[in-house]
């Protein structure tokens, strides 16, 4: 069998050109639709508070970049924050859960419920007792996040291969040593998928958090120019930052994508295969 480190590479020129012919088709559909939209609104002559086109939308950006700018750092911080606290959160919960049968069937009933309640019933409780502050926009966001990666990574945990367990307790194994060389890095796919989910769900829930807070809020993001902008009927604003608030949550997808790609994949068979 020919080894992984002596198989050919394809050349620069042949590997650029792959990657154009995969973005090529995505680029012509948004396009195409781009420019649908833009005639539509044009010939048939809607109200721009009412369905702006895609010219008004890039004047508006154009107009409010400094506010667009100045919210974008500020949600960028909170969503970053709020994906580092529910990573911890959720890994070092699901260890604990995942250590014990009897706490497992105790408490994960109670976190299933609580992630079962809206965020719309919670969030104005958070925001009372809290104020409307970063730390505030960040909890919100977390009660959002976190479930995703909780359950993965308890699922991870449960999966380890039970014949590598009882080779591990039979080479005198501890309990410590079993986690952390052998059920940690077992899991380690499932916590990726867990933050796929969980990093898009990290900027929904800065916006939602900020929505919620409206006029009081100390954190002056997107949600809250999107609130500010709705509030006036200025529609090109509130998709202008609505468009930035997505482009946020794809950045932080790939983000998360590229580094569990980089960890699993000289390793993982999932990542080998996507080469």
């Amino acid at each position: 069998m020919i080894s992984r480190s002596f198989v050919p590479k394809p050349f620069p020129h042949l590997e650029l050109r792959a990657g154009l012919a995969r973005v090529m088709p995505h680029l012509l559909l948004a396009c195409a639709l781009l420019g649908a939209w833009q005639a539509i609104c044009r010939l048939v002559r809607l109200p721009r508070y009412l369905v702006p086109a895609p010219s008004d939308i890039v004047q508006s950006v154009l107009d409010k970049h400094d506010a667009l700018l100045g919210a974008l750092q500020i949600t960028v911080a909170e969503a970053a924050a709020t994906l580092a606290v529910s990573t911890v959160l959720g890994v070092c919960t699901a260890i604990l859960l995942a250590s014990s049968r009897w706490a497992e069937r105790l408490a994960f009933p109670y976190i299933v419920v609580f992630q079962a309640v809206p965020i719309v019933a919670t969030a104005p409780l958070i925001l009372i007792w809290l104020g409307p502050a970063f730390s505030s926009i960040v909890i919100i966001a977390t009660v959002m996040t976190v479930f995703p990666i909780l359950s993965n990574m308890m699922t991870g945990l449960r999966a380890t291969d039970r014949q590598l367990v009882d080779c591990f307790m039979l080479n005198g194994a501890r309990g410590d040593q079993i986690l952390w060389q052998l059920r940690l890095p077992a899991a380690l796919p499932y916590l990726g998928t867990g933050l796929k989910i969980a990093s898009p769900l990290a900027v929904v829930g800065v916006i939602v958090g900020e929505y919620i807070a409206g006029l009081g809020s100390g954190s002056a993001g997107l949600g809250f120019l999107i609130t500010q902008y709705a509030l006036r009927l200025e529609t090109p604003g509130v998709f202008a930052a609505g468009f930035t608030a997505a482009a946020v949550g794809i950045v932080f997808w790939q983000g998360v994508s590229s580094g569990i790609r980089f960890l699993l994949k000289p390793w993982h068979e999932s990542e080998m295969e996507a080469e």
